[in-house]
């Protein structure tokens, strides 16, 4: 697998996550809260499914002289 989530990106998506799992976990919010496992998992890992299939990327690009 290769990189398709840029630095920013990745740590806004850890943050959303954590927020909807602490707020599901408190019983703020119903249990669609739960769902921020998947922008956890996936600025986590730094790879996004539907990023790959549609050819996106946000990771930076770097040339090499």
């Amino acid at each position: 697998m290769k990189l398709n989530i840029g630095g920013a990106e990745r740590i806004v998506r850890i943050l959303v996550g954590l927020v909807l799992i602490g707020l599901a976990a408190t019983g703020t919010v119903g249990w669609w809260g739960w769902l921020g496992i998947v922008p956890l998992a996936t600025g986590a890992i730094g790879w996004c499914p539907p990023y790959a299939i549609f050819g996106f990327s946000t990771c930076s690009t770097q040339t090499k002289a």
